[in-house]
C-alpha cells in the first residue's frame, strides 16, 4: 500500500469549499471560523453571527484566488481531501491578540506593532484525520511560509498537554507544546501553568 500523500498550500490556493470543509458545519471550529484573535475593538463573539465570521475568514484567506499575494493561513490535504488548517500571519494582524489576550505579552518587553514577527494562533485537524502528524506538518509548513515572507521571528502560544490527556478544542486549537518543540521552536516564556510562548527564527542561517 502507498503512504498517504499530505500536501499543504497557502489558503488562497485552496477553494473556499475546501476551506469550509476543514471547519465543517457544526462544532466549535465551525462556530469560530478562526475569528477569536481577529476581534475588532468593541466586538465580541456574540456581536456578529457565524455567517459573518465565515465571510471574514474567506476575505482574510482570499480563498480561491491562487494569484493573490496575501492570505491568512495554510490548508492541508490528505490524498486530496482537505483535512487541516493553520492560521499564520504577521502578529499585528491579530487585533484581538494585541488587545485582549495577555499570554503573548506576560513578562516580555515586546513591540506589539512589529510586523516582522509572525504568529501561529490556530492549528486544527478535522475529526477522523487526527493523530496522523498533520498538525506537526502544518507547523513546519508555517515556518517555511513565514520565511518566504521575510519574517524574522515566528511565535506560537501552545497548551501543555500531558501524555494521554484530552483537552477541549476550545483550548487545544492553539496547538500543543510538543508539536512546536518537534518543529524546532523553543520556549521563551511560561505565562500560565498550562500555556507557553514558543518562538523560532525562520530565516536561513547567515541571512
Amino acid at each position: 500500500m502507498t503512504a498517504p500523500a499530505l500536501t499543504i498550500v497557502p489558503a488562497n490556493e485552496a477553494s473556499c469549499e475546501a476551506l469550509q470543509a476543514v471547519f465543517g458545519t457544526r462544532g466549535e471550529a465551525a462556530t469560530c471560523q478562526c475569528q477569536r484573535y481577529k476581534l475588532r475593538p468593541r466586538e465580541s463573539f456574540g456581536s456578529f453571527p457565524a455567517e459573518e465570521r465565515g465571510f471574514r475568514l474567506r476575505q482574510q484567506t482570499d480563498c480561491g484566488n491562487p494569484g493573490s499575494s496575501r492570505t491568512s493561513g495554510l490548508v492541508a490535504y490528505l490524498n486530496g481531501e482537505p483535512v487541516g488548517w493553520c492560521a499564520v500571519e504577521p502578529r499585528p494582524a491579530y487585533t484581538g491578540l494585541l488587545r485582549v489576550y495577555r499570554v503573548p505579552w506576560e513578562g516580555r518587553a515586546e513591540d506589539k506593532t512589529d510586523d516582522s514577527v509572525w504568529a501561529v494562533t490556530c492549528v486544527f485537524t478535522r475529526a477522523g484525520f487526527r493523530r496522523q502528524g498533520i498538525s506537526r506538518a502544518l507547523v513546519r509548513a508555517a515556518i517555511d511560509h513565514a520565511r518566504r515572507h521575510g519574517a524574522r521571528g515566528l511565535e506560537g502560544y501552545p497548551m501543555i498537554r500531558q501524555p494521554g490527556q484530552e483537552i477541549a478544542w476550545g483550548e487545544i486549537h492553539v496547538g500543543s507544546r510538543s508539536v512546536f518543540a518537534d518543529a524546532g521552536f523553543t520556549e521563551v516564556s511560561h505565562p500560565t501553568p498550562r500555556r507557553v510562548v514558543m518562538r523560532i527564527d525562520p530565516r536561513p542561517a547567515g541571512s
